[in-house]
């Protein structure tokens, strides 16, 4: 998780070490605290692998630090992790920070993510309310309160989803709409190019 986290910010621009941390912070804060300890030893591996490479800032007036660059490689692997169909601990965690990186993955990649993770939260739905309905003694009001409240949030999050559905939906339609078109113009074009030629050639 954390590889994809860097690779992603890397897509965005060159960052050292530091401003590296702040933004995985940001990113991640809701999971767990980015430790250098975790952070540079990520960062050699990606390098070693030849993901990332390493420049340089600063003049001879000032520090110079390492700047980290994603390469061609690092952008496939970054790819690689953002569909990755693998089913983990993260889930709950990773979606949102592939959600963060959406701008950078194909219309067809992020419905498929969508869709996936509409299947998870409805599969997760309907374990909420099997727990409801086959618990065995009475539910305390507070328990009660913690299912509903786990439900009518799922809920949300599936609408939410439903409607990217719908607009990534529209918008591959769309697309598909102009390539027809434009492949309809161009085959036109040539059959007026060849119908032109033949004349020209036949007076």
């Amino acid at each position: 998780m954390l590889e994809l986290a860097i690779l992603g910010l890397l897509q965005e621009e060159a960052m050292h070490g530091y401003e590296l941390k702040k933004q995985l912070g940001q990113k991640l804060g809701h999971f767990w605290q980015v430790s250098f300890g975790s952070l540079y030893p990520t960062l050699k591996r990606l390098e070693k692998r030849g993901a990332l490479e390493t420049v340089f800032s600063g003049d001879k007036t000032s520090r110079r630090k390492n700047v980290y660059r994603i390469t061609a490689q690092g952008e496939q692997e970054f790819l690689e992790l953002i569909e990755d169909r693998a089913q983990t601990a993260w889930e709950e965690e990773k979606f949102p920070l592939r959600f963060a990186f959406f701008q950078y993955v194909k219309p067809d990649v992020r419905l498929r993510l969508l869709e996936r993770r509409k299947v998870y939260l409805q599969d997760k739905l309907a374990d909420l309310k099997r727990s409801l309905d086959d618990a065995q003694e009475p539910i305390d009001n507070y328990t009660m309160s913690l299912l509903r409240h786990g439900m009518e949030a799922t809920q949300a999050d599936i609408a939410w989803l439903e409607d990217l559905i719908t607009a990534e939906r529209k918008a591959l339609d769309e697309e598909a709409g102009e390539e027809a078109r434009d492949t309809t113009h161009t085959t036109e074009n040539n059959a007026d190019a060849a119908t032109g030629t033949h004349a020209a050639t036949n007076p």
